[in-house]
Formats: structure tokens, sequence, C-alpha cells
């Protein structure tokens, strides 16, 4: 029962492990994979996905015992939790971490040059725009793509909206 709690390898080479690896997935889904709108948070899905190969490799015996596991994951929730405190402290930080807002529609136009950079066709940003209660694309003051995949929705509403309304002869002028 102890040597399934043992340490074989070195606890900081453990921890150099999940430290590099953390530190490259980030970067890879941060700057090379794409934003999908509803997704959730690159942090978020790092986090599970390598957390779930680390216990995966601790329970099948890729390591040598259960604790080497133990040491891993809790370097990369330690990396995940140090990297949210980091980002909710300095902007900078918070800046590299999570992507900008992308706008997709401005003025019920769709910006087509921004849609591309993330692959969104014209029906992908419509359903999203319905999922959000906007059937005409006309209502749309603006729409973006924030970092965490969701859309976001500006409608028209006030003045503007009632002259849009009187423009097009629609009850309510």
């Amino acid at each position: 029962m102890s040597e399934l709690f043992a340490v074989h390898v070195s606890p900081l080479e453990l921890f150099l492990r999940g430290t590099v690896m953390y530190w490259f997935l980030l970067l890879i889904f941060r700057f090379v994979l794409r934003r999908d709108p509803g997704s959730l948070g690159v942090a978020d899905i790092l986090l599970v996905v390598i957390i779930a190969d680390a216990s995966q490799n601790a329970m099948s015996g890729s390591y040598e015992t259960v604790a080497e596991g133990f040491i891993l994951v809790g370097t990369l929730v330690l990396w995940n939790f140090a990297l949210d405190w980091a980002s909710f402290r300095w902007p900078l930080v918070h800046k590299l971490t999570e992507p900008e807002p992308l706008q997709l529609v401005k003025d019920g136009q769709m910006l087509m040059r921004n849609m591309r950079k993330q692959y969104l066709t014209k029906e992908d940003v419509e359903a999203q725009l319905r999922q959000a209660g906007v059937d005409d694309l006309r209502l749309v003051k603006a729409a973006f793509l924030e970092g965490d995949g969701k859309l976001s929705v500006l409608k028209v509403d006030g003045p503007d909206r009632q002259q849009q309304d009187r423009d097009e002869g629609l009850p309510g002028s």
C-alpha cells in the first residue's frame, strides 16, 4: 500500500513538466485555435483536457505512483489559479490570456473581414443573433464575439429604431 503513494520521479521534474505543458497548450489555444460562439473559455478547456490526461496517466500506471499524478495535477491547478488571479489583478496579463472582443456586426452590416478571421459564416452569425432574440440584422447596432466565444448583441433602440420604422413604413411610426 505504501508503494502506491511513493514518489519515484522527482516532484520538481513533475512540476516542471506540468508547467511547460500548461504554458505550451495555453499559447496554442490562445493564439492558434479559433474561437467558436458559445464555447467555454480557453483556460477552462485547457485545464479540463490536461487534468484529464494527467489523471489518466496516474491511474493507468504511466507514472510509477498515484502521488506523482497528484503532484502533476496540483501543478496544473496551481497555474490555472495563478493565471486567473494575475489576469484579474493586472490588465496586461488579462490581455495576454483573454482575446479582445471582435466586432462582427456594425449598424446592421456584417463585418465580413472580421468574420473571416474567425472562420465564421453568415449563417453562424445569424444563428447566434436569433438565439439573442434578433431576427432582423438591421435591428443590430453592434454585435461582438467575446473572448469566451459568446456573442454579445447591442440592439438599435430609442429614436434610431423609431426612425428606421418610419423609413420602412412599419406600424407604430
